[in-house]
């Protein structure tokens, strides 16, 4: 894989079981990538380590005052320059394609586990542990990858330099073929606290992170009321603690570092005293010693690798161990027993079509789509939108609300052991992902626009039976027209290429409301669920969009969740969830009338208006019978 050929048609599917799993899963699917980063690695540090050898060949020469031999050997010292030259280039060039390309693999597995979860993804995880992952953990694990075969190419180089001492310089070599291990060992017990003190970091910036992203989220509503000093100085609070605790994680590496340095300084020294000896003693020659001497110089490159892959490992476990997390998040646990159908009482409805039979098998392939027109049905609750009507539902709680509408797209926050929602008969979590996502459009109560122009916003995936110009009309979009034309610059005539900024910060929330609801009107899906569609705008403007979703939408199954007259009275049919299921089915007028529990969340009245409304009733009805009889 070359950097040209990103992204991945397939990133694959990931070994998520443990962190450790996650990086050795990267690395087999890079070994291609690996062996020739090792291969140059292994021309690179293999020159380094012959150049020693050379030098002291030249310096025999020298002392042997052999001119020949002497130009042989600076032939063998230039081909040795070229290798090492070569193979750094190529393996800097190498390592840094492994780096990028691992990076992307998991950028691409967290977009695709993001849009698989969609809204999910946040109930789960935090925001800002999402965008940790997304950033600074996938360069720290590209950065293992990447680190191994570097490494690998300098743990051989020194196996090398020690064997090569020992056949060249027996006395002097066992010196540093003990001394060297040591070396590579000496830092270990160092490495768990190094690892602990990196982790706590970690954790404190991810935390702080998190922090900031709720701040810039909710900013708008901080400077209304007062508290964006209060959320800064907690920012500044928990910046500082990162602060002490990257200080105090600096300081056991850079022991770990002086020891790297230490060490082989006292190697060094103790090679040339011994080495002195021996010379002194006619036991080695000079050539001998400075060819050592040389060689435990040069070794100080390779072992700093060992270093490296430590620091590298510490600081990508934690990573690939959160990247891990997110990327096991499965819209449903394939190992739970599905619960049973819920049964339909009294007042609930039940689906058209009968539900089809367990799958044979986890790896049974999914069903085929539904055919159009079928109903959505929802077992845990027992809601039914039957297909071609506008079905409104009311729920008492609105944390209630969110989680239906989640449910009835498909993707819920959790949905372990709860039965899947069926469309047409068909369970929706058996279904492909795109094929369920085409079929079930969600609107969530807070709907994200994207910077861009107008027509790049509602450039999306549709049937191609609603235009732009319709759906804008339904949405009442016309006064957001005319502020995207005023803040254009000067040539943009069209309001379709004047640009929104990014979550259409310019625009008030009910602007920004009402074009996400155009974008979903355009896209035309089969099942359409809004969540609260007109929450931000006023109420006559609410009015002409419920008529103008009902026209639209004329002939298509649409579910609306929401609690508003204006809406609910244009909707062909109403539904009132109340503790987790359905309990009363009607019109909205047939509902107002006939259900106190409905009326009490749609007018919003006490259980002390509605007894006096019931009293002031009887009161006239007596009045009224008075009235009667002394006519």
């Amino acid at each position: 894989m070359q950097i040209s050929d990103l992204p991945y048609p397939d990133p694959g599917v990931p070994d998520t079981r443990s962190g450790p799993r996650f990086l050795l899963w990267l690395g087999r699917n890079q070994l291609g990538g690996q062996f020739k980063s090792l291969c140059w690695g292994l021309m690179h540090h293999c020159g380094i380590a012959g150049l020693p050898f050379a030098v002291g060949l030249g310096v025999e020469a020298v002392v042997d005052r052999d001119g020949t031999r002497l130009i042989l050997v600076g032939g063998l010292i230039l081909l040795l320059g070229i290798a090492i030259s070569l193979g750094d280039t190529m393996l800097h060039r190498t390592a840094v394609t492994n780096w990028i390309t691992a990076a992307a693999r998991v950028q691409q597995l967290l977009a695709r586990k993001t849009a698989e979860l969609g809204a999910a993804l946040s109930r789960r995880v935090a925001a800002g542990e999402v965008v940790a992952v997304s950033t600074g953990d996938v360069e720290k694990i590209g950065w293992f990858v990447e680190a191994v075969s570097r490494f690998l190419a300098a743990a051989f180089a020194v196996v090398v330099i020690c064997v090569g001492l020992i056949l060249y310089a027996p006395a002097l070599g066992v010196v540093v073929a003990i001394g060297v291990p040591v070396l590579a060992v000496a830092v270990l017990p160092l490495l768990p606290h190094a690892t602990q003190r990196a982790d706590v970091q970690r954790e404190k910036a991810g935390r702080a992170t998190e922090l900031a992203s709720d701040t810039v989220a909710g900013l708008r509503v901080l400077r209304g009321i007062g508290g964006e000093e209060l959320f800064l100085g907690r920012y500044r609070e928990a910046s500082q603690e990162v602060r002490k605790a990257a200080v105090r994680s600096a300081r056991m590496w850079s022991l770990i570092s002086a020891i790297q340095v230490l060490l082989p300084g006292l190697l060094l020294i103790t090679v040339v005293w011994y080495g002195a000896e021996l010379v002194l003693a006619g036991r080695i020659t000079v050539g001998e010693l400075v060819a050592v001497f040389s060689a435990v110089a040069l070794m100080l490159y390779p072992l700093r690798h060992f270093e490296e892959i430590a620091m590298a490992y510490s600081f990508s476990r934690p990573s690939a161990k959160r990247a891990a997390r997110v990327l096991s998040l499965t819209r449903t646990d394939p190992e739970a027993d599905p619960a049973p159908d819920a049964e339909p009482g009294t007042l609930a409805d039940t689906p058209t079509e009968p539900a089809p039979a367990k799958a044979e098998t986890a790896a049974a392939r999914p069903p085929a789509a539904p055919a159009p027109g079928g109903d959505l049905y929802d077992p845990e609750t027992g809601l039914l939108a039957p297909a071609g009507l506008f079905t409104a539902v009311v729920c008492g709680d609105p944390d209630l609300a969110g989680r239906l509408a989640e449910r009835l797209g498909g993707h819920p926050a959790d949905a372990v052991g709860s039965p899947s929602v069926l469309l047409g008969g068909v369970p929706l979590d058996d279904l492909e992902l795109d094929t369920a996502r085409t079929l079930v459009l969600v609107q969530d109560k807070d709907p994200v626009l994207i910077s861009g122009t107008l027509r790049e916003l509602l450039d999306v995936p549709a049937s191609g039976a609603v235009g732009a110009a319709e759906a804008l009309e339904a949405a009442q979009c016309a006064d957001v027209l005319d502020a995207l034309t005023q803040s254009a610059p000067d040539g943009v005539d069209d309001p379709m290429d004047a640009r929104i900024t990014e979550r259409g910060r310019s625009l008030s929330g009910g602007q920004r409301q009402r074009l996400a609801l155009a974008r979903s009107l355009v896209t035309d899906p089969d099942v359409l669920v809004l969540d609260e569609p007109t929450s931000a705008v006023d109420s006559h403007t609410e009015a002409r969009i419920a008529g103008g979703v009902a026209a639209l939408r004329a002939g298509r199954t649409t579910v609306v969740l929401a609690s508003s007259p204006l809406l609910l009275d244009r909707a062909d049919r109403v539904v009132l969830v109340d503790g987790g299921t359905v309990s009363a089915v009607g019109t909205h007028r047939e509902l107002l009338q006939d259900e106190p529990r409905y009326r009490a969340v749609v007018t919003r009245e006490t259980d002390e208006e509605q007894l006096l409304d019931a009293v002031e009733g009887l009161d006239t009805l007596r009045e009224l019978t008075e009235i009667e009889e002394s006519a």
